[in-house]
Parts: C-alpha cells; structure tokens; sequence
C-alpha cells in the first residue's frame, strides 16, 4: 500500500502553496484524517477522507492517488476527489449580494467635509453597531 507524509501530499496536489504552509495547518490543527487530528509526519492513502480548515472554508478532499513531487495543476487533480458540500463553497456569496464596486468620487471635488462624512454615513448604515 502506498503511502507519504500528509505535509508533502497536501503540497504535491496544490492544496497549499508551500510544504511549510501545509506543516503549519497540521500543527495548528487544521488538518484532520477521518476525525483524527494529524500532524506534518502523519502518513496518508489512497481511499481515506482529508479534511482542510483554509481561508475560512472546511473542505473535503477523497484520495485517490498518492504523489510526492510537485506537479502541474491538471495532473494534481487526478489525485484527489473535492467532495466539500456546495453549501460549504458558497457560503460566502449571501455576504456580497448587494454589495457594489469601490466607491467613486469625482476628480476635483476634495475629500468629505465632516457634514458629508457623517451624511455617507447615515445613508450607509453605521457598520459597528
């Protein structure tokens, strides 16, 4: 049965950016097989379920092959299964309905008085509350 360290793995299929990056999800705990938290030198196969806390999205990856070098984006993805739920991957997108593009104000004009900041403001909504 072929197996590798899960730092390494994570790195190889471009989950992560660097191989210290992914040794500092398992330290820090972000990284689970199965229920268990692993560490950098735990060792992963092919058929079990990895589990990834990354910019604020659990994901869910299914092993299909293990790997050790670094390859290209279209092999990577043969190596594994993304089973995260689709909620999971949209979680955010309720967050910017609604929301524009950078605010715009005309060439010339200065910044705000103190009476149009506070109008702007008002007419937003006080963010802090």
């Amino acid at each position: 049965m072929e197996k590798t360290r899960i730092d390494k793995w994570l790195w190889s299929v471009r989950i992560f950016k660097s191989r210290t990056l992914a040794a500092d999800a398992c330290k820090s705990g972000k990284v689970r097989i199965g229920e268990h938290e692993v560490k950098a030198s735990d060792t992963v196969t092919t058929g079990q379920i990895v589990h990834v806390k990354k910019d604020g999205f659990n994901l869910d990856y299914l092993v299909k092959k293990i790997i050790e070098k670094r390859v290209g984006a279209p092999i990577a993805l043969e190596c594994y299964d993304n089973i995260t739920p689709q909620e999971e991957l949209s979680k955010y997108n309720d967050w910017f309905v609604g929301k524009s593009g950078k605010e715009y104000r005309e060439r010339g004009t200065g910044r705000p008085t103190k009476r149009e900041r506070r109008e702007i403001e008002n007419f937003k909504g006080n963010r802090f509350d």
